[in-house]
């Protein structure tokens, strides 16, 4: 037995006994771990599970040990990917600055950057946001408003950020700053983190027609932060920042995963509202989906192959950059489907009236169109993979 093989075997025997059964199901809505200062499970298996990863390094079990990972190399940490989902075993946290921020302070950070702020990532113990978008500022990211003005051994920083996921339950944020005030749009940006507690952030929370919401708006009013906290270099942060929104529309993708349980899935509903098609119409719904089917298929087997590239040491830059805009208009599609196979079964909003399947399909058919827009509008998604990928020149 070699040792890629050896690994696979003891990662099995590990996963069997420690993953509770309750964590091998689909994750129903409200029952997502997020990592941070406080952490809430939703039951004992939960915590279990949390503990079990991240004694284990297996948070991000990819990154140095040296910064609480588990040192894997890309094929080992395939492996470990391979089995959990083998497994269905649910994510044990959820965690933007494991998925986001990390990446780029492993690139960029500096080595104190790198201890204090990638270990606490990998323990669970902070729960980050994202501060990029304004409100004048959303497509045209570059068009960034909050100052971060210089006073010596500190920024002050003044300004205003929309669409900030879960910031009001957030400890700290990875945030956008002009810097520079003089020099073009895209020059005088700057990447910095801060604490969610210091004196001057304010956080508002933003209803959504879905009838709840995880965005907010985040105002800073001359707001204190050490320039230890700059990640890379002053006015430097737009080339940060492209890099982080690659490693940003691959974890956009991965909410589509949590977005549906198991046992609502595609196919099954379809089944059960249409068990035996009768007539044109009722026939063209379950062609659209099982078009949809295929297509999620589709993705998911790109989304294998990318890896393999990426392990492989192949640019991937290209595929990332397409698999947000493809993974959010294939959820859109799949619930639209949804609300035509199953009428006003589809249309739950009233708790007394609907049951919780209802209701999943009704918030989970608006949040669609939302997750079309949070991380990159696809029609901005659009031009990105116009300019970037395919190298097509600007209409005129």
């Amino acid at each position: 037995m070699n040792a890629i093989d050896q690994f696979r075997e003891q990662t099995r025997s590990w996963l069997e006994a420690n993953c509770p059964p309750s964590q091998r199901k689909a994750i129903p809505e409200g029952e997502l771990v997020w990592g941070g200062n406080h952490v809430e499970f939703p039951s004992a298996d939960a915590q279990l599970w949390f503990e079990r990863m991240r004694d284990k390094g297996w948070f991000c079990p990819d990154w140095p040990q040296a910064y609480g990972g588990a040192g894997l190399s890309d094929e080992y940490n395939a492996v470990l990917e391979s089995e959990l989902r083998r497994l269905k075993c649910r994510p044990p946290q959820i965690n933007l600055g494991i998925w986001m921020l990390g990446p780029v302070l492993l690139e960029f950070g500096t080595e104190e950057q790198k201890k204090n702020l990638l270990t606490p990532m990998t323990r669970g113990e902070v729960r980050w946001c994202q501060g990029f978008s304004e409100p004048n500022a959303g497509s045209d990211l570059a068009s960034l408003k909050t100052s971060a003005r210089d006073a010596g051994d500190h920024f002050v920083v003044d300004g205003s950020k929309i669409w900030t996921s879960y910031g009001d339950k957030s400890d700290w944020m990875y945030a956008l700053v002009r810097t520079d005030l003089t020099s073009s749009k895209h020059a005088g940006i700057s990447l910095i983190v801060l604490d969610m507690k210091s004196p001057g952030v304010s956080v508002a929370p933003i209803d959504l027609i879905s009838g709840k919401s995880a965005f907010c708006q985040v105002f800073f009013d001359a707001v204190k932060v050490p320039k230890s906290q700059l990640i890379g270099p002053l006015h430097g942060g737009w080339n940060l920042a492209k890099r982080l929104l690659q490693h940003e529309r691959k974890a956009m993708s991965k909410f589509g995963e949590f977005s549906l349980p198991s046992h609502f899935h595609l196919l099954p509903l379809v089944n059960e509202y249409l068990p035996e098609p009768a007539g044109q119409s009722e026939r063209a719904l379950t062609a659209r989906a099982v078009a949809c089917a295929m297509n999620e298929q589709s993705y998911n087997l790109t989304v294998q192959r990318m890896g393999q590239e990426a392990r492989a040491g192949q640019d991937v830059s290209g595929v990332m950059s397409i698999m947000k805009l493809v993974h959010t208009e294939q959820e859109r599609d799949k619930f639209e489907v949804l609300l035509d196979v199953m009428g006003y079964h589809a249309l739950g909003w009233d708790k007394e009236a609907f049951g919780p399947q209802e209701q999943a399909i009704t918030r989970g058919w608006l949040n669609s169109f939302a997750l079309t827009i949070s991380g990159g509008a696809s029609e901005i998604q659009l031009n990105v993979i116009a300019k970037r990928v395919l190298g097509l020149p600007d209409v005129k």
